[in-house]
């Protein structure tokens, strides 16, 4: 697919989870120097404005720009066409592999009897649940609706195919059901960790850690690396999506309405985070960004 119609897709949703994004804008680029017959200079002039495209469908998706830049830095260095589509395909490759990793890690952290509460439909909180149930443990799960999107819906509907208990609740009974129902262990996915470690995620996820750590309940967050984002050890600010206000519900009179995307929660709520190189505390996803995005970073001198 051609990367305008990527970006379409992502801006609409079609396409989401940062992950898929990632992977989705990494192939359109792919396709897109697979089939381009012109010289390396225009080439390059046309990936980085095909590049520019899809990263402003999804501003606060980090996993995106992450994803273009690495794309356009492997174009840079690597003048052979071929060998730069298999660069690609090799990352892709490395994306996908990231997944199952944090899947097989973050799951022992998941104990036998063990409640979940997950928030949005993150297939890496997903997986993970997944393959505890697969290990043999007997777990539930609470699956929170995620106005107003209703992602929530995504998440029971994956519980139930694998025939995992899954209890479905509105998001307004999150403090009710985490002493309501027991539950032990609260697991999120992240479209974005600052370089502070502060895990940007789908809105409500903020209050969804506050009532837990009030409860004493840990949080754990599941996130491939290419999530962290570069431009906050250089003080940029992520910005948060306002979506379109119409997913809320049709237009009142007189009334305003505020529709964010995703909101910030604090590095101290947030007990460990999983990446595919294994379980990392919050404070320590400076470091993550100085040893993976060092390409990255020379560009800013």
């Amino acid at each position: 697919m051609d990367p305008v119609r990527t970006a379409q897709d992502i801006k609409s949703m079609k396409t989401r989870g940062a992950l898929k994004i990632a992977i989705a804008a990494a192939k359109s680029l792919r396709d897109y120097s697979d089939g381009y017959s012109g010289g390396q200079d225009k080439f390059l002039k046309d990936l980085e404005r095909n590049g520019r495209i899809l990263k402003n469908s999804r501003p606060t998706a980090v996993s995106l720009p992450n994803a273009v830049n690495y794309v356009i830095y492997m174009a840079k260095n690597t003048p052979d066409r071929k060998e730069l589509v298999g660069k690609i395909d090799d990352f892709m490759d490395e994306q996908r592999g990231a997944l199952e990793r944090i899947a097989e890690i973050g799951s022992k952290r998941i104990e036998e009897g063990d409640t979940i509460l997950t928030h949005c439909n993150s297939m890496t909180a997903l997986e993970t649940i997944r393959a505890a149930w697969d290990s043999g443990k007997k777990i539930t799960v609470v699956a929170t609706e995620t106005r107003p999107r209703h992602q929530g819906y995504l998440t029971s509907k994956y519980m139930a195919k694998h025939r995992i208990p899954v209890t479905l609740i509105i998001d307004s009974a999150v403090r009710f059901a985490m002493r309501k129902l027991d539950v032990d262990k609260v697991l999120i996915g992240a479209d974005t960790v600052c370089a502070n470690g502060a895990v940007i995620n789908k809105i409500g996820t903020s209050q969804v850690a506050l009532v837990a750590k009030e409860s004493n309940v840990p949080v754990m967050c599941a996130c491939e690396t290419i999530k962290f984002s570069p431009e906050t050890m250089l003080g940029e600010l992520v910005e948060i999506e306002d979506r379109d206000h119409r997913e809320i519900r049709g237009p009142i009179r007189g009334v305003k309405m505020l529709n964010p995307a995703f909101d910030f929660t604090p590095p101290e709520y947030v007990d460990v985070i999983v990446t595919e190189d294994g379980i990392i505390s919050p404070y320590m996803a400076y470091e993550v960004l100085r040893d993976k995005f060092s390409w990255d970073l020379k560009k800013h001198g």
